[in-house]
């Protein structure tokens, strides 16, 4: 039992920066705010889509957010899938004494209205809440499944960049000499190129797909922890617990891992919040000027592109405009909470 409990015991210092973390209010908030949005995200099938969440047809239950049935399943004709917005089978399922349960938003970011009041892109009202965009698609639901979309792909490319980023700093800073000397020069040569117009061109070679613009980005994202990465290790790599590890005989590779990188994970986990942001504004720069992900997926960057070229729908810009800049502004409070948080003034390490 002892040894179950051994791994949820908190050590001081953790405590301490748990503690300095939750004094920042700002950062505090900001993370359980951020944490809220990015869980209802995750959800966006349950909050926004085209089809109910529960159906009750012929004394049996339905969920056809789940699973597809054919139309043949509620009395239709048809094998194909049931079209649960279409008024014929909703008079089917009603005449059986049944019913629908609708997600609040009963659209998905690609469901086109097509009984809109007006030609798309129409104002906000009781059906579409920020409106709808020029394809007639709802703003809200796009809203949803578009910020999920930044999150995940900012999210896998800091891991990935960061991996990437650690490995090079910490090789450079452990070996020193000839390695970290060629190292530096590549990172100055590697650093120098204009790597935003040298995304823009490799866009609009290759056919953008989510994995095709991730590695991209990762060519020019992974340098971001080279520098404070390698700064701890040329600090530690010559530490008196360093040459104890290296002379009862431990690898090289167990001691930049196991006994130097502890303390550059540091620098690695303030950095994380701001990585994250900057991939999210490179993802939607790049979704604004018609070089990001494929034509239709969703996206904060399309948003924003839509509101310039519709400037008299200014719901569509302004709907853009608010979710980047709450989304980044939260981001930066929490990484500023982080940094304070781990400074080693603040835990007195």
């Amino acid at each position: 039992m002892e040894n179950r409990l051994r791994w949820f015991r908190v050590s001081p210092m953790t405590r301490r920066r748990i503690a300095n973390f939750k004094a920042n209010k700002r950062g505090y908030w900001s993370f359980w705010i951020f944490t809220v949005l990015f869980a209802a995200s995750v959800c966006s099938e349950l909050i926004a889509n085209d089809k109910p969440l529960l159906v009750r047809y012929g004394g049996e239950w339905y969920l056809p957010v789940a699973v597809v049935y054919p139309e043949t399943a509620f009395g239709g004709d048809f094998e194909t899938e049931a079209d649960y917005r279409d008024p014929f089978t909703a008079d089917l399922i009603r005449e059986s004494g049944g019913w629908m349960l609708w997600p609040p938003v009963p659209y998905r970011y690609n469901t086109a209205d097509n009984d809109l009041p007006g030609s798309a892109p129409t104002p906000p009202d009781r059906r579409h809440w920020l409106g709808t965009d020029d394809h007639g698609r709802d703003v809200v639901a796009w809203i949803f499944y578009g910020f999920r979309t930044a999150i995940f792909f900012g999210l896998t490319l800091m891991l990935v960049s960061s991996f990437v980023g650690i490995v090079a700093g910490a090789t450079q800073g452990y070996f020193g000499g000839w390695v970290d000397l060629a190292g530096q020069r590549f990172m100055e040569i590697w650093e120098a190129l204009p790597s935003f117009y040298i995304l823009i061109i490799l866009s609009s070679i290759v056919e953008p797909s989510f994995w095709w613009l991730l590695g991209i980005l990762l060519l020019f994202s992974w340098p971001q922890l080279v520098g404070v990465v390698r700064a701890e290790f040329l600090r530690g790599r010559k530490a008196d617990y360093v040459e104890a590890a290296r002379a009862l005989g431990m690898g090289n590779v167990a001691i930049m891992f196991k006994h130097i990188f502890p303390n550059a994970m540091v620098a690695t986990i303030t950095y994380a919040p701001f990585i994250l942001a900057g991939a999210i504004t490179v993802l939607a720069s790049l979704d604004f000027l018609g070089f990001g992900l494929p034509v239709g997926s969703p996206s904060l960057g399309e948003l924003l592109a839509q509101g310039k070229t519709n400037v008299y729908a200014a719901w569509l810009g302004i709907s853009g405009f608010t979710v980047m800049v709450v989304t980044l502004t939260l981001l930066n409070f929490i990484g500023e909470a982080m940094r304070d948080a781990f400074d080693p003034r603040n835990v007195g390490g």
